[in-house]
């Protein structure tokens, strides 16, 4: 039985509510705003869209025009391939031409603002503006209802109703930014199924004397290398820190990491270590391994590396079987992480939402009539790059065009 929704004459009302001003929620807000429905944002923190503002080092990387469904991870991978259609990148990099925001193309069809990320932000409240969008921050929710005739929000000072109800609240990654799991718990109030939820585009932690080793070489980096986890595999820099491994090919392989899983990284992917060495020890036989590792790689890690294999000595010195010991470590090094830095760092966070109950076409909740989820908190993951931000835009329109 749905509960009666208790109303007040204090009880303002909208045709769609949505909770969250984030990338997704914002661009719902929008379409839905177009299609001239009364459209109320509702959000805790301080500012719209924070997310948006720290991302890509502050400029923003709002889309990727390589992103496709082969860039997500989900229980369903086929689940994101409608909305991504419907949505591409051209079709957001449209309406951020017609801004004037100036951007540009960084690896593997990466786009940054050549400014500065709230120029995205400022296009979006702009767009919702136009489209009559009302937005309240510093708004904290109490709990939510379904009647017969639609939802009830309640906050600390007002209650709000409408037919739809849009959850646009993200995941518990960067808790710092007011971040939590509260899309999770709506999900679970209204008996939808939510796949645990994990942190994403995160990087591994170490316990063993790989943690030492990285804080010895904290600030080295390698690129590229390629990461590997089971059949999954990455070709991006590495970064050295003081708790353990990070850059884009670390951040790439986390997201398919599970605890007990080891990962192989080969840190010269371009060259063929072992003829290198061979060749090197004919032309430069009186050189120390670790001068001719510094040819191909950074001088500290070279150093370390040398030390390592417990073969650091001139290179005639060396038999073929210490040069395929040492090619070995470098091509096919494998190790075990211990765990990640968690949500405190984590860019995303997979899991979420069961797409399993939810509509690809609208994202309403196959078995709650006007109740819909958007963006993060379902149960669909894109890689780095710019891929999470195209789902958040494209579900947003989806949805928007829908409640």
């Amino acid at each position: 039985m749905q509960k009666e929704i208790l109303l007040t004459a204090d009880t303002i009302h909208y045709d769609v509510i949505i909770l969250g001003a984030g990338a997704a929620g914002l661009m719902c807000a929008i379409e839905a705003g177009k299609r001239g429905r009364s459209v109320l944002v509702l959000d805790h923190a301080d500012k719209a869209a924070e997310k948006i503002r720290i991302s890509g080092g502050g400029r923003c990387n709002f889309t990727n025009i390589y992103c496709g469904s082969a860039n997500f991870i989900s229980a369903n991978p086929h689940f994101c391939k409608s909305a991504l259609s419907r949505l591409s990148p051209n079709d957001f990099i449209a309406l951020v031409t017609a801004h004037k925001i100036a951007f540009h193309e960084k690896t593997l069809g990466q786009l940054f603002c050549d400014e500065k990320a709230q120029q995205i932000i400022d296009m979006l409240l702009s767009e919702c503006e136009q489209a009559g969008v009302d937005i309240r921050l510093k708004t904290e929710i109490q709990g939510v209802e379904k009647g017969e005739k639609g939802f009830a929000v309640h906050t600390t000072n007002d209650c709000f109703k409408s037919e739809a109800l849009v959850i646009a609240t993200g995941g518990p990654s960067i808790p710092k930014m007011g971040a939590s799991g509260f899309a999770y718990e709506i999900a679970q109030q209204f008996g939808l199924r939510v796949i645990e939820p994990r942190a994403a585009l995160v990087p591994l932690t170490f316990t063993d004397e790989i943690k030492e080793m990285a804080a010895d070489l904290a600030g080295v980096s390698v690129d590229p290398v390629t990461v590997s986890c089971n059949k999954t595999m990455f070709r991006e820099a590495l970064l050295f820190t003081h708790r353990g491994l990070s850059g884009p090919a670390i951040l790439q392989i986390s997201s398919y990491w599970k605890p007990g899983d080891e990962i192989v990284i080969n840190l010269s992917p371009n060259l063929d270590i072992l003829g290198f060495l061979k060749e090197a020890r004919v032309q430069q036989p009186k050189k120390m391994l670790h001068n001719i590792l510094s040819e191909i790689l950074p001088g500290r890690l070279a150093e370390h590396l040398a030390q390592r294999t417990g073969c650091d000595g001139h290179m005639a010195e060396l038999s073929d079987k210490k040069l395929l010991h040492i090619a070995d470590m470098l091509q096919r090094w494998t190790i075990k992480p211990s765990g990640t830095e968690g949500y405190r760092t984590a860019e995303v966070t997979a899991g979420g939402v069961d797409t399993a109950a939810l509509s690809s076409q609208t994202f309403e909740a196959k078995k709650i009539s006007g109740l819909y989820f958007i963006g993060e908190c379902v149960d669909v993951t894109g890689h780095l790059g710019g891929h999470n931000f195209q789902w958040a835009w494209a579900s947003g329109y989806c949805a928007g065009m829908a409640v």
